[in-house]
């Protein structure tokens, strides 16, 4: 039993085990918000109880527990999306909840972001690129914009002379292509039934 999830969906998933998954229905896009059938969900009470049931299978599909039901939810980006702080290095996930430590740190083709947290795999929201910029340095010498720019040019899967500093560790900032990031990050963007 997945312990973030809270007491009432566990309760409901205890009396009613069997009830089918639910695909298709629910997506999260890259601003950090849910949607139902490809409308925008709005109203705060089931914002906050997706977020409160929000987790991860075994097969790196994230779901909504809503009760007895799993909803699985399509991921336009990340399983979470990261906001910056005002000040400081905490990330903040969509959830409202803080990301943790980062563990892993890569660029994509497009200059993009991607974080392992501690609470999960995120994307950096593009509107906080210039809080990443402020907090990455160089381990070769070379500028950050020197450095940025032969990163953006590298092989997907290799190592860049970029490091991010927060919390006065620096992480390695890898560059993976984006459309590698789930298999490297172990999450999956669109799960089905048939999904391994």
């Amino acid at each position: 039993m997945n312990p973030d999830i809270e007491d009432w969906a566990r309760r409901a998933l205890e009396r009613w085990p069997n009830v089918p998954h639910l695909y298709g229905w629910l997506r999260l896009d890259r601003r950090g918000r849910w949607l139902i059938r490809g409308e925008l969900i709005t109203r705060p009470q089931i914002i906050e109880t997706i977020a409160a049931n929000y987790t991860v299978d075994a097969r790196g599909c994230w779901y909504f527990q809503n009760g007895p039901q799993r909803g699985y939810v399509a991921l336009d980006a990340a399983p979470l999306i990261l906001f910056a702080p005002d000040s400081g290095d905490a990330l903040s996930t969509h959830l409202g909840k803080p990301a943790g430590a980062v563990a892993r740190a890569a660029l994509d083709e497009g200059g993009g972001l991607w974080l392992v947290t501690a609470r999960g795999s995120g994307w950096l929201t593009d509107r906080d690129l210039d809080w990443a910029l402020d907090r990455l340095a160089t381990a070769d010498g070379s500028t950050v914009e020197e450095a940025m720019a032969a990163a953006l040019a590298q092989a997907s899967g290799t190592a860049t002379a970029l490091r991010l500093r927060l919390d006065g560790v620096a992480v390695v900032v890898e560059r993976v292509d984006e459309a590698e990031v789930a298999a490297e990050f172990g999450f999956v963007r669109e799960p089905t039934a048939s999904t391994p």
